[in-house]
């Protein structure tokens, strides 16, 4: 099942072949799953998960591209296969500095196939706020034959500087454990699908187009201390489309009982864009991961082939009892 597995991703990656980044990404998308998939919402063992991510992308460009997303969540409310959470992004880019800012509460409910499969569905219904500054940019209007002078006026008529809008976002999910050491991880989500007005100049035809993303994780127990991990994402928005091929391999340091220490690390390809590279660490119920982008597009000239920093973070709370290990003494004239 393996093989078939790693069959799909290399025939899915040779057929797509134009790929642009778009809307808020992130190359450690495992490490962000409310941003990925709303059915992902409590896909954990424990009571709440807290996540935080943060990018810095093309420092070496222009000004610095920066992206923080945080989330929470709670599963098994009531002692039912319901989970709820929300998901913060905050993202500023550029010299206007165009300011994003979501708030997605969330929420997914698990259903029971049989007793190695579970498909999930969830739902995200929140809110985008972007705003941006005219002020740092220039215009044709402020060059007055021989030089550029900002004290012009730009002669430009703005409505507006900021919008508001709806977001609606859905997904679905399954898990199959096809073995006793492979585990698959899939889904399918679509976001944005209310299509909300984005101009700045009321023209209600500029609309945001919605998101489909694709995405498969497989978790492949090879030895006792070795998992190997390979992992796609497909990202399709308008006319833009973006392919993310991820091959990790995790080292289990010590594992018994609630006592789980790694660590892991790989190598990625987004197409015609960068490959980069990721490494982390697993304590208990915390994760630490990194990953950089040397950037491969057309964009060499200027990045130098420097791309984006990132960091990511996940705790998991779990109130679970610890079982008791009752030891009994054999008697003595055994």
């Amino acid at each position: 099942m393996i093989f078939r597995f790693l069959t799909y991703i290399i025939l899915t990656f040779s057929l797509i072949n134009e790929f642009h980044s778009q809307d808020i990404h992130f190359s450690q998308f495992n490490l962000s799953p409310l941003n990925l998939n709303p059915s992902l919402t409590g896909g954990y063992n424990g009571d709440y998960r807290l996540t935080g991510s943060h990018r810095n992308q093309w420092s070496s460009v222009t000004t610095p591209y920066a992206t923080f997303a945080f989330s929470f969540e709670k599963n098994k409310l009531l002692k039912k296969p319901l989970s709820i959470g929300f998901q913060i992004n905050q993202d500023r880019a550029g010299d206007s500095k165009l300011n994003t800012f979501q708030f997605n509460p969330s929420s997914s409910y698990v259903f029971k196939i049989d007793s190695n499969q579970y498909l999930s569905a969830g739902i995200q219904i929140g809110f985008t706020k972007r705003n941006l500054d005219y002020n740092p940019l220039s215009f044709d209007a402020q060059y007055n034959g021989n030089i550029y002078d900002p004290s012009l006026a730009n002669q430009e008529n703005f409505s507006t500087n900021s919008n508001t809008y709806l977001n609606l976002n859905f997904g679905l999910g399954h898990l199959i454990q096809i073995s006793q050491d492979i585990r698959l991880i899939s889904g399918i989500s679509l976001y944005n699908l209310n299509s909300s007005k984005q101009s700045y100049f009321n023209d209600a035809s500029v609309r945001l187009d919605p998101r489909i993303s694709i995405h498969s994780n497989c978790e492949w127990l090879f030895s006792q201390n070795l998992i190997f991990n390979p992992s796609f994402l497909w990202l399709k928005q308008g006319k833009h489309q973006e392919f993310i091929l991820s091959l990790n391999s995790e080292f289990i340091l010590e594992k018994f009982m609630t006592t789980y220490r790694s660590i892991y690390g790989g190598i990625a390809y987004r197409n015609k864009d960068a490959i980069f590279i990721n490494a982390g660490y697993k304590y208990d119920n915390l994760q630490i991961g990194l990953s950089y982008d040397v950037n491969l597009s057309k964009l060499v000239p200027a990045s130098v082939n420097r791309g984006g920093f990132e960091i990511a973070l996940i705790y998991i709370i779990d109130n679970t009892p610890n079982k008791k290990i009752v030891h009994r003494i054999c008697p003595d004239y055994l």
